[in-house]
């Protein structure tokens, strides 16, 4: 190629980079770019640790708040606004961080998992689970009571420490929690069927490489996992339809992610259409309710 040939080639490169930069939306890594769907400003969210997806409840979002909050859970929609409100009659918020739907003893039925799992300062030996039947919303009631809750006590094999993220696999119905202050990060299991009696230990399964993990969703149509930590988002697709453990196992894609003030909270949509994320609120920054729009090839849905 003699130099004039050159030059012109490097310019065509240069005139397609600028003109794909100039586009609207940008994709990455099979998710667009994220979407603004709400700003935060109801106080009763305002130190969102957990959301997830309601299954009952069409649409909506599940959201706790973490330690120092009431016993509560709080069924919103995408404008942030709160649709029906859940006391856990005698529960203690002692550092609620994670929540998911998912099944439970009656196969008929969706439950929800409330993690009360964290701890700054690894100071308890003892983490709780709650599980309940997913409430359904009903007209003329924004709150309810919530009185038959199940409670998972739990510890970890090897070491006090912070837990912040809850998994349920949906083919096995075992719960997953993720360690926090350590790099790297360990996955611990509490395997299927989990006694409300008794103490459990948790198992360390495997490690991951990375460091303040702080949410976490399993998606059960597909077996998709997303992780995420205040300043990164990891996505592991399970095409190979693989079990959990198998699947983190591989490398996962790092998703386009900009750092939120303080965001602790990711979940799948029901319908595999892409996830949420929410952020506490902060002194002086904007919070969001995010949708990142899953890039669909045609073949898996």
């Amino acid at each position: 190629m003699n130099i004039m040939n050159l030059k012109i080639s490097i310019v065509l490169l240069l005139t397609f980079a600028i003109a794909a930069c100039g586009q609207e939306t940008k994709t990455t890594d099979g998710f667009e770019t994220r979407k603004v769907l709400a700003e935060l400003k109801n106080t009763k969210l305002k130190e969102v640790s957990g959301v997830a997806s309601s299954v009952n409840n069409k649409g909506m979002l599940w959201a706790q708040n973490d330690s120092g909050n009431s016993p509560e859970i709080y069924l919103i929609d995408e404008n942030l606004e709160v649709v029906l409100t859940c006391h856990l009659m005698g529960i203690e918020n002692r550092d609620w961080e994670d929540i998911a739907v998912g099944p439970g003893p009656d196969p008929a039925k969706n439950y929800v998992y409330i993690a009360d799992i964290g701890d700054n300062k690894a100071a308890y030996p003892y983490k709780y689970i709650y599980r309940f039947e997913e409430p359904v919303i009903s007209a003329g009631k924004s709150e309810i009571n919530l009185s038959a809750i199940d409670r998972i006590v739990f510890r970890l094999a090897d070491d006090i420490k912070d837990t912040e993220s809850l998994m349920i696999d949906h083919k096995t119905k075992n719960l997953y929690v993720i360690s926090k202050r350590e790099e790297p990060v360990h996955l611990y299991e509490l395997k299927y069927p989990y006694s409300t009696n008794d103490t459990l230990t948790a198992s360390n399964v495997m490690s991951l490489p990375f460091h303040e993990i702080v949410s976490v969703d399993y998606y059960p149509k597909r077996g998709d996992v997303l992780m995420k930590n205040y300043q990164n988002i990891y996505y592991w697709e399970n095409t190979r339809n693989e079990d959990l453990i198998t699947l983190l196992k591989r490398r996962p894609v790092q998703v386009e992610y900009e750092e939120e003030p303080q965001g602790e909270a990711i979940a799948w949509a029901v319908d595999g259409s892409g996830f949420y994320t929410l952020s506490e609120m902060k002194k002086k920054k904007q919070s969001f309710l995010y949708f990142y729009e899953k890039i669909t090839s045609g073949n898996r849905k």
